[in-house]
């Protein structure tokens, strides 16, 4: 196999001290990103919208900032900002061919958190219609890409932003999470995606899949990259939370009974846990029959919920006309719901995140892959893993939407893989509230799974072309359709 070697976007961390240095000016850094976007734009289709004007405006006020010493805690930071989340000015199209053309006149919460801090917007990445996808296809605006391999998908729904994080146009980006939709891509592309705990980031200002199971996320190249932003919102503190932790028990799941991973993720798996195992006290925890049903529980809750969400607002034949298909499909099932089916499945849920809540009260934390395989082939619908096989939905987030349920921060770091394999993911699971303990812990995984990576490089100055148009012009601002 004949993967593309990405390059690596500087650190959050060192692209701030740059820019306090004046190694390298806020208009420098946001035209370097630009000119990435660009070329990942037309290789690897990871985003909606490159609003080029709008981010070398932010990037002029962050550099008067910087010269009169006010600058903010993420003064010229450039990030992403998933095409599901309202961002002021800046077309938001929420991945559908409905929404093209729609302008919010505000920042939905999380991104108004994070530009009233300096943080420059410097791409809508990709996502499935209206996040009801784990592929980040679009027959309407083309499929997002894997950043190692064109052949494979990078999963989703946040699938542009783990891709441009991967392909080193930025650090870090803001997703959102409602089955595993920024743990997949992460997993798939060999970057971070972190779901805090639910409720503890707002989600006004974001189109909803199925309002009790979404999740604000964070995705970056590094824990570091997605602590910096999660201490911006105020998800953890600044100060290390390490003798909060003491000595962690950490439960190991190798494998969801119903879905056991493919023989390679399960190697790289046992070879991080041996790893860990230097440091960290692990017990393999037999999980039973736990997940049992939870994935099913997960996809009747998602298909209630989101028909609601898209009744409300707009006809069954408008929708027809203005969706994609998949999307149609999917909410024509939703009329089928019944109230008994909905119920029993929140009862499941329930049942679920008490065993749970049972199985960590002797560990604080759990490990287990982030999913079983590595990222499907472009257009493939269904999987064989061993003696399962699938859907490629159910195949990649089997492993993750079960946290939803519960509610619980959930994080996948990238495994070490040898040169030319596909990425895998580790998934670190904490006690709901936990959020803080869960990133540190996560960072000392990472120092251990990958103890010879150094740290990224300042950004290179731009090239003299200094090209002025907007990839996405902004448009008047509009309220949404």
């Amino acid at each position: 196999m004949n993967l593309h070697a990405p390059r690596a976007a500087p650190s959050l961390r060192q692209s701030l001290d740059d820019l306090a240095s004046r190694r390298i000016s806020a208009r420098e850094l946001a035209l370097v990103t630009l000119q990435r976007a660009d070329d990942t734009q037309r290789r690897l289709n990871a985003f909606a919208c490159i609003p080029r004007e709008h981010a070398l405006a932010a990037a002029a006020e962050s550099d008067r900032r910087y010269a009169e010493g006010t600058q903010r805690p993420l003064e010229g930071l450039p990030i992403g900002v998933k095409d599901l989340i309202d961002t002021q000015g800046i077309e938001t199209r929420y991945g559908s061919p409905a929404f093209i053309g729609n302008v919010p006149s505000a920042d939905a919460a999380v991104v108004r958190t994070l530009v009233e801090q300096g943080a420059i917007v410097v791409g809508k990445t990709t996502t499935h219609e209206f996040a009801w996808g784990v592929t980040t296809a679009s027959a309407a605006f083309g499929d997002t890409l894997h950043p190692l391999d064109a052949r494979r998908i990078p999963g989703g729904s946040s699938g542009g932003a783990a891709v441009a994080i991967a392909d080193g146009v930025m650090a870090a980006g803001l997703g959102t999470d409602t089955g595993g939709s920024v743990r997949i891509p992460a997993a798939l592309c060999g970057v971070t995606g972190f779901k805090p705990s639910y409720g503890v980031v707002p989600t006004q200002g974001i189109f909803p899949l199925a309002a009790s199971l979404d999740h604000p996320g964070l995705l970056g190249a590094s824990v570091s990259d997605v602590s910096v932003l999660a201490e911006a919102l105020r998800i953890v503190g600044g100060s290390d939370a390490a003798d909060e932790l003491g000595d962690a028990r950490i439960g190991v799941i190798c494998s969801i009974a119903s879905l056991p991973p493919a023989a390679d993720i399960a190697c790289a798996f046992a070879v991080a846990a041996d790893a860990l195992a230097s440091a960290f006290s692990l017990e393999a925890l037999n999980a039973g029959d736990l997940f049992g049903g939870s994935f099913d529980a997960f996809a009747r809750i998602v298909l209630a919920e989101g028909g609601l969400v898209h009744f409300a607002r707009r006809d069954p034949d408008w929708i027809a006309a203005n969706y994609g298909a998949e999307t149609v499909e999917r909410l024509t099932r939703a009329m089928a719901t019944r109230v008994e089916d909905y119920a029993s499945a929140q009862q499941a849920r329930r049942k679920f995140a008490a065993g749970l809540e049972r199985l960590m009260a002797r560990h604080r934390f759990i490990v287990l892959p982030t999913t079983p395989c590595t990222a499907p082939r472009v257009g493939e619908t269904r999987l064989a893993i061993g003696n399962w096989s699938g859907t490629v939905r159910e195949a990649l987030m089997t492993y993750t939407a079960p946290f939803n349920l519960a509610g619980c921060p959930a994080i996948s770091i990238p495994l070490r893989r040898s040169v030319g394999a596909l990425p895998v993911g580790l998934q670190v699971v904490g006690r709901p509230g936990d959020d803080a303990a869960l990133l540190q812990i996560a960072r000392r995984m990472e120092r251990l799974l990958h103890p010879n990576d150094s740290p990224r490089s300042s950004a290179r100055p731009p090239r003299q072309t200094d090209r002025e148009l907007s990839t996405c012009p902004t448009r008047r601002e509009g309220e949404m359709q």
